[in-house]
């Protein structure tokens, strides 16, 4: 199990900026930290090797180990807990409880599990409860009434001090035969309830080593909370529910929360007169359809009363919140590209991945290498072999093997979650972030992404090309002026997640005679946004259509960060075709195969990138992705969908077998013929197109291409081909127009 681990608070840096580092370690003693320079990081027995290089960095050293505990699980904190040390109170809302069989789920309130002190309204055995304590007796009243997962429910809970009588009261939205889930208790009791501290909704406060941490999550969506001080009537509540606070009521209101304002922030509005504003934790999903959605709008921008509910997980993770260890400044004078803080201790190693890029408006080589950062945060800490099991069984058509990182992530929810997994609640996960220790993203781990990629890294330095890296952060922040400065934008092997702003920078980049180089398959599929304030996260609904892990719930297709659709980019109306001229087609995870020319690259327009290659020359029949150089996910062409019309399909895959499937946006009804054997849609190929003002555009269209790169010790044919394509694209002589 890994016991060593670190993240830092940046992903990208320039020189002279500052990069923090923060480590965990569960074994007492020290552990030391190297700056290192990664040209590849590719340890499998049929690879390269590590290819690492310790940087001469005054942060190297030997720092005391510590263990960092990270808070797990979303929910709001209200500040000013003096206004919720109430000795009467009512509280109430609107709740769609996920998991109810998961016992103490806290709804709201003001209660130290720690202390058994405060107020709080909860979910106990499947039922809406009122918990009050005094700091040594305990007293719950429960509904007497069942609720089922995924049904609204309107609960309330009252406390009169001068009597002593609580109350419950629990009513479904919708009703069904006879009186399910419909319930009310009442009981007197003597004590009255002590000081709980913070007011928090979804999670109730405990206590850790001495310090406040929140505990007895709810699992659901919560809408329209409020706080009275006094035991309110049945009647008071019904009118409580209004998204005004009533004029005689007023006075009686703590505290009355919209979930629909502010939805793209952290900020929960109260609307009372008390303005108690409160803050989400670890990110819970906003935009979410709330109690009073009927379907007559799924934009939540157009109607954001209908929205006005938060989605919380007990699982929830955005920032680790660790403290820092260390801080490097970076010299101004140090060379961009890929690095890492490596952590070591005894048996235990870890690599903290980042970024060097020219400083902004300037490069410092011809080639940028543009980093899928928004691609790893998607991916990073996936539980896809314990979780989700059919990508390697179904698709893959092999047996799931986990190995020591599968369970290490499967014990320890503080590392967070990837957007392919599913919540404790069964639901997906839209929020994903870089605040955290990424594993099976850095050197020595699984052939996916980042080290695939490296793959790039090592020939471009064996063949001696000068480039700077850059990241999807940067170019999101930054748009086409961060790639105006270079002749030639090269992507890495699987640029998958991008944003709009990326998108478009793509297009102008190519637009204003920009040269591009993509280099992976199953690229600009899904449409990401950045948080507009928080760092380092992106938000992404899976909707209606695409190679998916789960679906989002209709009318949540819509991102809360910008409320922009999300989904593919296909349906978003820059087709991926646009950008690279081809799309995802298939995906196969067992055997990679060769490319084959086909007569275009005769063609004067693209012979020249063939040279030194015969006419009947296999090419990529190796390489240690799968065994070949067009595999594991692939693209093709699509006139219709934006393939310009005087693309060259220079070469093809297309002897696939029945591992490769069809994606499943291409094809509108079920069928059987859908694999490689049977399938002539299941192909991959390779592209060259001229764009306007001098430019140009290649497309290996796979992801296994970068793979074959160093066969031979980088003497063979995919890597003579890419080298002549390198050479000719940072060669300033504008391409001139196709023909007519």
């Amino acid at each position: 199990m890994r016991k060593l681990l670190g993240y830092a608070n940046e992903i990208s840096r320039q020189p002279g900026q500052t990069i923090d580092f923060k480590v965990s370690s569960e074994v007492e003693g020290s552990y030391r930290l190297d700056i290192v320079r990664i040209r590849c990081g590719d340890d499998t027995p049929q690879g390269q090797g590590l290819k690492e290089t310790v940087i001469d960095a005054d942060v190297n050293g030997d720092y005391p180990a510590r263990y960092q505990w990270t808070q797990v699980g979303s929910f709001v904190d209200v500040p000013r807990p003096e206004r919720f040390a109430l000795e009467s109170f009512t509280l109430q809302a609107f709740i769609w409880p996920t998991t109810p069989d998961k016992e103490g789920q806290t709804i709201m309130g003001a209660f130290d599990r720690a202390e058994n002190a405060g107020y709080v309204l909860a979910v106990h055995d499947r039922q809406a409860a009122l918990v009050i304590g005094d700091g040594s007796i305990v007293e719950t009243l429960v509904s007497g009434a069942a609720m089922d997962p995924r049904h609204w429910y309107f609960v309330a809970a009252s406390f009169d001090a001068a009597t002593g009588a609580m109350t419950v009261v629990q009513e479904p939205l919708v009703r069904y035969a006879g009186e399910r889930g419909k319930a009310r208790a009442e009981k007197n009791v003597t004590l009255k309830p002590g000081q709980g501290g913070r007011f928090t909704i979804a999670a109730c406060n405990n206590q850790r080593d001495g310090e406040l941490i929140a505990t007895n999550f709810f699992n659901g969506k919560i809408d329209s909370p409020r706080v009275a001080n006094r035991a309110l009537s049945r009647p008071e509540m019904e009118r409580l529910k209004d998204t005004q606070v009533p004029a005689d009521l007023q006075t009686s209101t703590v505290a009355a929360w919209d979930f629909s304002q502010d939805i793209p922030g952290t900020r929960i509005v109260d609307i009372s007169p008390n303005r108690l504003d409160g803050q989400t934790v670890n990110l819970p999903t906003r935009a979410m359809k709330g109690r009073n959605h009927d379907g007559t709008e799924m934009v939540w921008t157009h109607k954001p009363e209908h929205y006005a509910a938060i989605h919380f997980h007990d699982d929830d993770v955005y920032d680790c919140g660790w403290q820092t260890d260390a801080k490097w400044t970076i010299p101004d004078d140090f060379k961009s590209g890929t690095y890492c803080a490596r952590l070591t201790q005894g048996d235990q190693w870890f690599y903290i991945p980042f970024y060097v890029r020219p400083k902004k408006g300037t490069a410092t080589a011809k080639l940028g290498l543009l980093i899928a950062t928004a691609s790893y945060y998607a991916y990073v800490n996936h539980h896809m072999p314990i979780e989700w099991d059919t990508l390697g069984e179904h698709s893959g058509n092999r047996f799931t093997t986990l190995d020591q990182t599968d369970l290490h992530l499967h014990m320890h929810p503080e590392h967070g979650l990837s957007m392919y997994d599913y919540h404790t609640d069964g639901s997906g996960v839209c929020y994903a972030s870089r605040l955290r220790p990424f594993l099976r993203m850095g050197p020595r781990d699984d052939l996916w992404q980042y080290n695939a990629d490296t793959h790039i890294t090592d020939w471009l330095e064996e063949k001696g090309i000068d480039f700077d890296v850059f990241t999807d952060d940067d170019l999101n922040a930054e748009g086409v002026s961060l790639l105006e400065n270079y002749t030639c934008v090269m992507t890495t092997t699987h640029p998958e997640y991008y944003s709009k702003p990326m998108m478009e920078a793509l297009l102008h980049y190519q637009q204003r005679g920009g040269r591009f180089i993509y280099m992976g398959g199953n690229g600009f599929y899904w449409r990401v946004a950045y948080h507009p304030s928080l760092p380092g996260v992106i938000e992404m609904r899976r909707a209606e259509d695409g190679m998916r892990s789960w679906i989002a719930e209709p009318g949540e297709y819509y991102m809360s960060f910008t409320g922009e659709l999300s989904g593919l980019w296909r349906r978003n109306g820059i087709p991926p075709e646009v950008i690279c001229g081809t799309s995802f087609s298939a995906q196969g995870f067992i055997a990679a195969r060769p490319y084959t020319r086909r007569d275009e690259s005769n063609d004067p327009r693209a012979a020249w990138m063939f040279e030194g290659i015969s006419q009947n020359e296999t090419i990529g029949d190796f390489g240690t992705v799968l065994g070949g150089a067009a595999g594991s996910e692939i693209d093709a062409i699509d006139y219709a969908l934006g393939t310009p019309p005087h693309a060259l399909v220079v070469a093809e895959a297309t002897d696939f077998g029945v591992d490769v499937h069809w994606v499943d946006e291409e094809f509108h009804h079920t069928h059987s013929a859908v694999n490689g054997e049977n399938c002539p849609h299941v192909r991959c190929d390779m592209v060259f197109y001229e764009t306007p003002n001098g430019g140009a555009v290649f497309s290996t269209s796979s992801i296994a291409f970068a793979g074959s790169l160093a066969h031979n010790n980088f003497e063979n044919n995919v890597s003579r081909l890419l080298e002549n394509i390198v050479t000719r694209f940072v060669d300033e002589t504008p391409f001139p127009p196709p023909p007519d």
